[in-house]
């Protein structure tokens, strides 16, 4: 992942909900429609990368996206490929990152988002194991050059194997070999602890560490002094609303309070 931008500004395209999900309504071509028309808002922002998660399958299965969502997720995907050449992430949530490669793999997407990489966590979707060898042996077959971008202690969860948050952040960059770190806060939207996020840098300095919830164009700033970059969403949407399309001024605005900041990495 060393050709991406520093710092690495990811834009996140939250899906509605996909086939087989209890909120699905659209069409496939209504989804498509929607995930183009958020990552041409965000390139045309400025950001240096995409996301792409299908937020909008609530209640997630903890591990296991259903093969009508592995389906329409990498036909999306591959639609908003055709529209960028910026480089595209997958999150198959809540932790499906076999799903998630074979969906880059499709799309030829450049990297997925693994919420348990390593380790054991409690979640609202029960207990949730990493599966670290498995995923780098699937990886390995489909395409090594996806990256891996794994959280440390997660949102919307307790970790169970490993509570200390430089010591975990070792296991999933060392044993997990993970390309690199999430930090986030307790929920979505809300912020990092910023010295958990400097823990984690020091703990890993070769690896990218990224914040993924709660920057905003008020506190980036303050982020990228410590952190490589971030994952921003819900705050570039009216009122914070994940299911809001993005707000092209919010995401300007997001950009611009990184002026200067961005350089080549």
């Amino acid at each position: 992942m060393r050709h991406l931008p520093r710092p690495l500004l990811i834009g996140t395209v939250h899906l509605p909900a996909l086939p087989g999900s209890p909120g699905h309504r659209l069409p496939l071509a209504a989804l498509a429609e929607h995930a183009v028309a958020d990552a041409k808002a965000l390139r045309r922002a400025g950001f240096g990368a995409l996301l792409i998660e299908n937020f909008g399958d609530v209640p997630f299965a903890a591990d296991h996206l259903e093969p009508a969502a592995v389906a329409a997720m990498g036909i999306v995907a591959a639609e908003v490929r055709s529209v960028t050449s910026l480089p595209i992430g997958i999150n198959a949530l809540r932790n499906d990152a076999i799903a998630a490669l074979g969906i880059a793999a499709a799309a030829e997407a450049a990297f997925i988002r693994v919420n348990v990489h390593t380790g054991v966590a409690a979640t609202d979707q029960g207990i949730l194991q990493g599966r670290a060898a498995e995923t780098l042996r699937y990886r390995q077959r489909l395409n090594p050059d996806i990256g891996i971008l794994a959280d440390v202690h997660v949102k919307h969860a307790v970790p169970l194997s490993q509570p200390d948050i430089a010591l975990a952040a070792e296991e999933i960059a060392y044993r997990g070999l993970a390309d690199g770190l999430i930090v986030t806060g307790p929920t979505t939207g809300r912020p990092a602890d910023l010295e958990d996020v400097g823990r984690v840098k020091q703990a890993v300095p070769d690896r990218l560490v990224l914040v993924g919830s709660g920057a905003s164009a008020e506190t980036v700033a303050g982020i990228l002094a410590v952190a490589d970059g971030v994952i921003a969403g819900s705050s570039l949407k009216p009122g914070g609303r994940t299911d809001q399309p993005i707000d092209p001024e919010l995401a300007r605005e997001f950009i611009r309070a990184t002026s200067g900041l961005v350089r080549d990495g």
